[in-house]
């Protein structure tokens, strides 16, 4: 069986607002959205178009108890609250790889 993690999501999006979210996922699919790219549209107002790269930095594990999490997936499900990134990404997009600097 897979281990399950409660995670939350930040994006500071500057003087438009910020994108928060909670919800049950893996780490396998955690690790699988680092580097790709997510577009939001415009969920934080007209013309505010929200995109970017997923980075590991962007997520705080908040729990990794496997009693706890079931728990609460039992109550909640795995979307709690707010924005859940795989939600915007796109399947086709692959990772941005980093430049190495000379």
């Amino acid at each position: 069986m897979t281990k399950k993690l409660l995670v939350q999501f930040y994006w500071d999006c500057g003087r438009m607002g910020d994108l928060e979210g909670l919800f049950i996922t893996t780490e396998d699919e955690l690790k699988y959205w680092y580097g790709r790219e997510a577009y939001f549209g415009e969920v934080l107002g007209k013309h505010s178009e929200i995109d970017g790269t997923i980075d590991e930095g962007d997520f705080t594990i908040k729990s990794d108890d496997q009693e706890f999490i079931a728990k609460i997936e039992e109550l909640l499900g795995d979307h709690i609250s707010g924005f859940y990134p795989g939600d915007y990404i796109s399947d086709t997009d692959e990772p941005e790889e980093e430049s190495e600097e000379e």
